[in-house]
């Protein structure tokens, strides 16, 4: 399957406009469910399959990255790799540290785990504050790897508050922002980043809307996503649908953003990534259906 493409910025790396995001395959941390060693192939080559060609991953998605390394290093040349710095280097709930040490670390060990030389991207996770980044040499560190060839190019998954500056720095060859059709916070950010010359990829957009979320996550976690959910229930969008799934509006709503170059979306069923394709090879939702589920939305 060929899946429409678009330049990430000013790096120029053609991605799929679809990307996958690999923390579904994290195995039974928090809330993630077990994966064997079949699944995760399975979904992992169904994925590049299916066009896709931009895989988002990091550290502290459990076994993710050894998934990717032992599966699907060997089709390297096909895909975008990225991967996050920052993050606690062991399971636990350890606090992200932006040290030069951690950053270092963080790479080495993605590299080791995913079987690769290099990453094509390397975003900072969690969204700190510039003056974070400042005093521990974050971007210092960054740009040592990227001198040595371990990483291409950087980038930020970010959030508000700190995005603004984050963008204002100029410092971020892409950045991972959260947008979807429920939560359209960050929808001028995405359009300030793409006209600052920045690749934009959009995170947590589609999948947990879906279903009402597991009593087991923790409250502060599952109170928006339990809201997210009800709201999408009420929306009535069957109406708009048209035959099309709720999964479909939602991907494509958010393929309708001009300013956005790819949205990652994970799975490990490779039934619901050859659908997610199917659905992004559609692109863009026709303007009256756009329209008139955004306001459907924005009206809950």
């Amino acid at each position: 399957m060929t899946l429409p493409t678009a330049k990430l910025g000013r790096i120029g790396l053609q991605a799929s406009r679809l990307g996958y995001g690999a923390m579904e395959l994290r195995g039974p941390q928090a809330w993630g469910k077990p994966i064997n060693d079949d699944e995760a192939r399975t979904v992992l080559n169904t994925v590049l399959d299916a066009g896709v060609n931009l895989i988002d991953t990091s550290p502290d998605y459990g076994d993710a990255e050894e998934h990717i390394g032992r599966w699907i290093s060997h089709r390297r040349d096909e895909f975008i790799l990225s991967s996050k710095c920052g993050c606690p280097l062991a399971a636990g709930g350890a606090p992200h540290i932006y040290t030069r040490a951690n950053v270092r670390a963080c790479v080495e060990q993605s590299l080791r785990r995913m079987r690769t030389d290099h990453l094509d991207i390397l975003m900072v996770h969690m969204s700190p504050s510039v003056a974070v980044m400042r005093a521990e040499d974050t971007i210092a560190e960054m740009l040592a790897l990227q001198d040595e060839g371990a990483i291409r190019f950087t980038g930020m998954s970010g959030n508000m508050p700190n995005l603004p500056e984050h963008i204002a720095i100029g410092a971020f060859d892409v950045f991972l922002l959260p947008y979807s059709a429920l939560d359209r916070s960050h929808e001028e950010l995405i359009t300030a980043a793409a006209a600052a010359g920045a690749g934009t990829i959009a995170r947590g957009s589609v999948a947990r809307p879906l279903v009402a979320p597991p009593e087991a996550i923790p409250e502060p976690i599952r109170r928006p996503l339990a809201d997210r959910h009800a709201r999408l229930a009420a929306a009535g969008l069957d109406e708009l649908a048209d035959g099309a799934t709720t999964m479909e509006l939602l991907l494509r709503f958010i393929l309708s953003h001009q300013d956005l170059h790819s949205v990652i979306v994970g799975s490990t069923d490779a039934a619901h990534v050859r659908a997610n394709a199917a659905a992004a090879q559609k692109g863009p939702l026709p303007t009256d259906v756009y329209d008139a589920l955004r306001d459907r939305l924005s009206e809950m």
